[in-house]
């Protein structure tokens, strides 16, 4: 394993067992565009801070893992348009060969826990694709969090996956799958999906204790905020098109994700752009206000 590169802040508030909460970089890089990715990057660390966190955003650079960006570090995320996508597999190469890339969930997920961080705010989950009896496009998200100990805080995942295999893979690999003040599964641009939680937790400090006795990865999901839901009408539109889109292209494996996105960023005039950022806000609030409850939860 490379040696991490951990940021002074970071290392300091892991040497006196303070709470840290770790932050993806993809969503910056490819995500989001230029230049709102980088006031999202740094929203997002302010908002860690305020609840009395520190944040750790992760990405690879020039081949060495950096567990906390400096200003300038996440200029380069946010600005270079060369960082290559890494997943939990695509460490190894990356480290080798001096690449830099912007760490997915699953490589953000695996990094904080080498790095001894347990909570990790994000967007949402990967999961098993449309079509994936055909395909077995199943998401690397799901078994890094069915082996890693940090609670991963989402809006669930997004509605072109598919949801109901995604919850049935996660309980087949017995991830608790926790909702913050809701009992529905929350479909990411929208509050609620068909499918139910197993368990439901109404505040920081009971999220934290479940995530401390239970030992393992654990799912917390967080719906949009209500102002921010996407029309049902408009997601549903949206979604149609970009699955035909898919057909059309033939678009297949890890770029059908980004061509998704990007439909909805597009068709959708900036609407998926706004609950995008509202949506992640919100996850890495309740997850810094987790952390900071999980630290005192350790502590007794």
């Amino acid at each position: 394993m490379t040696t991490l590169h951990i940021a002074e802040e970071v290392a300091t508030a892991l040497a006196e067992n303070r709470p840290v909460v770790a932050l993806e970089s993809t969503i910056l890089s490819h995500g989001l565009p230029a230049p709102r990715n980088l006031a999202v990057g740094a929203r997002l660390e302010k908002v860690v801070r305020e609840a009395g966190a520190v944040p750790a955003t992760i990405a690879v650079l020039d081949g060495v893992p950096h567990i906390g960006l400096t200003q300038s570090e996440l200029d380069r995320v946010c600005t270079a348009g060369d960082l290559v996508k890494l997943s939990l597999r695509d460490l190894g190469p990356a480290y080798a060969l001096g690449r830099s890339g912007a760490t997915t969930v699953a490589s953000t997920a695996a990094l904080a826990a080498s790095a001894g961080i347990r909570v990790f705010g994000t967007g949402g989950l990967g999961g098993v694709h449309r079509g994936a009896r055909e395909t077995w496009d199943v998401s690397a998200d799901l078994d890094v969090v069915a082996t890693t100990p940090v609670m991963i805080v989402c809006s669930g995942v997004k509605s072109i996956l598919d949801m109901g295999a995604t919850l049935e893979v996660l309980e087949t690999r017995s991830v608790p799958v926790v909702g913050y003040r809701t009992s529905a599964f929350p479909a990411f641009y929208r509050r609620e999906s068909e499918y139910s939680v197993p368990w439901r937790v109404e505040n920081p400090a009971e999220a934290a204790a479940v995530f401390a006795a239970g030992g393992r990865g654990m799912l917390l999901v967080n719906p949009i905020p209500a102002d921010f839901e996407m029309d049902a009408g408009l997601h549903d539109r949206l979604l149609a098109e970009g699955l035909q889109k898919l057909v059309d292209q033939d678009v297949r494996g890890k770029d059908v994700t980004p061509v998704l996105l990007e439909h909805f960023h597009t068709a959708s005039a900036g609407v998926s752009l706004d609950a995008n950022e509202a949506l992640v806000v919100s996850n890495v609030s309740v997850a810094a206000a987790v952390a900071v409850a999980l630290f005192g939860e350790l502590s007794q």
